[in-house]
């Protein structure tokens, strides 16, 4: 009995990879699934059934908001200042999310992102596929699940990604689409500029000095990731994006005006409804790392939608990896009455580990807890 079983599972696994490679092998990702007359949900997207079942014992909260933060004078102002670096570390340390609003990046730069990234999208299909590629050493590359192969269902979002350095040059600007190149360099220098305030206020917050996160090379280039998640005919059944944690220090999240985005809470599912012009603040896995703790990353996902596109550009301030580097908890936050926490982690390594791993079944930090 137990070998037929065996048998069973094997050719279950069999034609699931061979639908997961039919499907990759169109370059069209999610997106061409729709334009082709889909009406219900393929088999690899459908979550596992004990997972759906699990889904019913969590309610979605919608009274309680994560936190706004207003970032004006901020430069300007000590009190303020003072102010806004205490709403920072309250949020960071209870939600390890926030939204932040009058932080510097007008509407026009914002709409323009959002634009760029449905017009990539929406293009003749032969042109999208120019930049389809599973290869992460390529500076651009479209795809629909950087882990397609190794996740229990695959989620329901395309995505562009976009690897830029500090220094920003005109070699590296060719390599973008035309449909978002200027859009996306103008956006990437404005959240740069964001991302090293951000990262002053945490440094802040942490009781340190103002450059002490900019100077450990946190935000040392940065990657767009650029979500299209198209209108799912059975929203229920699959995710936008699973349930995880972000490995880097920081990310800054753009969305257009589809909600979607859902953070753990309390063991219930908070809906981070979009704020006109605001921008979401996440802590990353690294940033709880090397704070010991005191910041905390916390598990958030996207929920499928009925209607769409849901569009998001996700900043990720994880570090550069092109260069040896070490990262392990902050020596002036650790004491006698507060020991480390984490092992020294070697960047390169903790992102491949995070590349290699499907995101629902990635630990996150327990890999290095001490």
């Amino acid at each position: 009995m137990a070998g037929e079983t065996d048998v069973c599972v094997n050719d279950q696994q069999r034609d699931r990879i061979e639908m997961l490679k039919a499907f990759d092998e169109t370059k069209a990702g999610v997106k061409g699934l729709i334009d082709s007359g889909l009406l219900k949900v393929p088999k690899i997207f459908v979550r596992p059934s004990e997972e759906l079942t699990q889904e019913l014992t969590y309610k979605n909260i919608t009274e309680i908001q994560v936190p706004v933060i207003d970032l004006s004078d901020i430069q300007i102002n000590a009190d303020r200042r003072k102010r806004i670096v205490e709403q920072v570390r309250m949020a960071s340390e209870t939600w390890g999310f926030f939204q932040v609003v009058n932080h510097g990046i007008s509407s026009t730069v914002l709409d323009a992102m959002i634009d760029g990234v449905r017009k990539f999208n929406e293009q003749d299909v032969e042109e999208k596929k120019k930049y389809y590629t599973r290869d992460i050493k390529r500076r651009v590359r479209f795809n629909s699940n950087y882990d397609l192969f190794s996740s229990k269902s695959a989620n329901w979002r395309d995505t562009l990604a976009i690897s830029f350095s500090d220094q920003i040059n005109s070699e590296e600007e060719k390599e973008l689409p035309d449909s978002c190149r200027e859009s996306a360099v103008e956006y990437s220098k404005h959240v740069t500029v964001l991302g090293s305030t951000l990262l002053e206020l945490l440094s802040e917050a942490l009781g340190l000095k103002p450059n002490h996160l900019y100077n450990m090379e946190c935000s040392k280039g940065h990657r767009l990731g650029c979500h299209y998640y198209p209108a799912c005919p059975e929203p229920e059944l699959t995710l936008g994006a699973t349930k995880h944690s972000d490995l880097g220090f920081l990310t800054i999240l753009l969305q257009n005006e589809i909600s979607g985005l859902q953070i753990l809470h309390q063991g219930q599912w908070v809906n981070v409804e979009p704020t006109p012009g605001g921008l979401v603040v996440n802590i990353g896995d690294l940033l709880q790392l090397v704070s010991n703790g005191k910041l905390i990353s916390n598990k958030h996902r996207v929920v499928a939608n009925c209607i769409g596109p849901r569009i998001s550009v996700a900043c990720f301030f994880s570090g550069t990896i092109s260069e040896v580097k070490v990262y392990g908890p902050i020596k002036e936050l650790i004491s006698e009455e507060n020991p480390s926490k984490y092992k020294e982690v070697l960047l390169t390594d903790y992102i491949m580990k995070f590349l290699n791993t499907g995101l629902d079944e990635y630990l996150g930090l327990d890999y290095y807890k001490l």
